[in-house]
């Protein structure tokens, strides 16, 4: 029941997005068709994402192979799929414990603190459950304890980060209606505080003129179509017609093969597009019974791609630059005594184009650029700093790929390891918590009564 539950029912992000529009819905005592409606096209919305989702993976493992295979780089390529499913063999119980009490605590959190967010990213979710499982349980933590301190941390994370990204999400929604909740948070806050820097008097993404014999490029499904035909049409070429036709199109001619993969990944993008919007406009309504009864004035916090279609360009501009850094940490990388990390178009994609949103919003276009490649250099170099850590405990050949898991990683496996009492382990990270919602207030306080709120 317990595997059913978490791995099946909170663990899949449609159901549980679905089950708290559900729920809003009840406490609203909407009528029962419009109770099946909201319910149902929440979960649909999240099921077009996820389909979207999987046709721009689909596109680019294409990608990934004819990069690796025309260049020749060995390395590490950092997935969280990949880590969580090793681990959960071991580790699969506590996972699911921390999951499920952590989600509580993220409730109690939005109740009784300032921090009115509920996390429904659910997989991002069941990562960082498994991941602070693992350094807790191999740190020497176990049973209630270990369960109880996990859950306290996976809960206290679930509303602060999307607690500090909060004044620049606002600012690029325009509104207060919900929040980010993906564990990318780390390299958005820095990708919007480059902005501030190096963005003085630089006009939005958004703004770019485009002469009339080129305004086919406003069409953003146009834009990225020739965006990546053009980048699969390069790999494709230094990769070779032999390999590309051998191991990949199944002898289809690799300049088609090409085309058509490049044209995949925007029809991958477009239905991204689509099931955001079908989400949003039904989650944000469902989602005023809770903030009414359960949580007063709290705010969902969604997955990544929920501010895209805010500034359609930045997404694209975000995603080159930030896989551009990626490219350029792996040669930095090795003079610092670094495991390779090879960029995952995956990562870079979702992140970075996060990224691009948030730096275009306080920096315009040169925030997009330098915030979005101040990501890449951010999921590069703290995926090769977690890795020894991951490594000792026989996770060597891939790590975690989002900022967020590195910044949590590093700091509480240094305190595991450095600490040898569970107490103090405890206390410690019990203290680092509560500073971090103190000071997290007044920034937060600060920055609403600044220009970026």
């Amino acid at each position: 029941m317990i595997d059913l539950i978490m791995n099946d029912i909170l663990g899949t992000p449609a159901i549980l997005v679905g089950l708290f529009a559900l729920v809003g819905l009840l406490v609203q005592k909407k009528n029962s068709g419009d109770v099946v409606s909201g319910t149902l096209k929440t979960v649909m919305g999240f099921v077009i994402l996820g389909a979207g989702a999987n046709v721009l993976v689909q596109s680019l493992d294409k990608f990934s192979s004819m990069f690796d295979h025309a260049f020749s780089m060995e390395g590490v390529i950092p997935n969280n799929e990949a880590i969580v499913a090793l681990a959960q063999e071991s580790f699969g119980t506590e996972t699911a414990m921390i999951m499920l009490f952590g989600m509580i605590v993220n409730i109690g959190f939005a109740r009784f603190t300032p921090y009115k967010y509920i996390f429904l990213t659910g997989h991002h979710t069941m990562f960082m459950a498994c991941m602070i499982a693992v350094i807790l349980k191999t740190g020497g933590m176990s049973g209630i304890g270990m369960v109880l301190l996990g859950s306290i941390i996976l809960g206290a994370i679930m509303v602060l980060f999307p607690a500090m990204l909060q004044p620049y999400t606002r600012k690029i929604t325009g509104s207060d209606d919900f929040a980010i909740g993906h564990f990318g948070s780390f390299g958005y806050l820095v990708s919007a505080n480059v902005g501030k820097l190096v963005g003085k008097n630089s006009k939005s993404t958004e703004e770019l003129k485009v002469p009339k014999s080129l305004g086919f490029l406003r069409d953003t499904s146009v834009a990225v179509s020739l965006t990546m035909v053009l980048l699969f049409f390069v790999v494709a070429a230094f990769a070779g017609p032999a390999f590309v036709e051998a191991e990949l199109s199944g002898g289809q001619n690799f300049l088609v093969f090409a085309f058509m993969q490049g044209l995949t990944f925007a029809a991958g993008v477009y239905i991204i597009l689509a099931g955001v919007r079908m989400l949003l406009g039904e989650i944000v309504p469902a989602f005023k019974g809770i903030a009414d009864k359960l949580v007063p004035n709290a705010k969902p916090a969604l997955d990544c791609p929920a501010i895209f279609p805010f500034a359609s360009n930045a997404v694209i501009i975000g995603f080159f630059f930030s896989f551009i850094a990626g490219l350029l940490s792996m040669f930095l990388l090795p003079l610092l005594g670094l495991k390779v990390i090879v960029p995952g178009l995956v990562p870079h994609f979702f992140t970075g184009a996060a990224a691009g949103v948030f730096g275009n919003s306080t920096g315009g276009r040169k925030g997009a650029i330098f915030g979005s490649m101040a990501n890449g250099f951010i999921i590069s170099f703290l995926p090769a700093l977690l890795l020894p850590i991951l490594g000792t405990l026989g996770f060597q050949g891939t790590t975690f790929g989002d900022a967020d898991f590195g910044v949590v990683g590093i700091v509480l496996g240094n305190i595991t390891n450095l600490v040898q009492s569970n107490l103090l382990v405890t206390l410690i990270v019990l203290l680092i918590l509560a500073l971090s919602f103190a000071l997290g207030w007044k920034s937060m306080k600060k920055l609403e009564n600044s220009d970026v709120a």
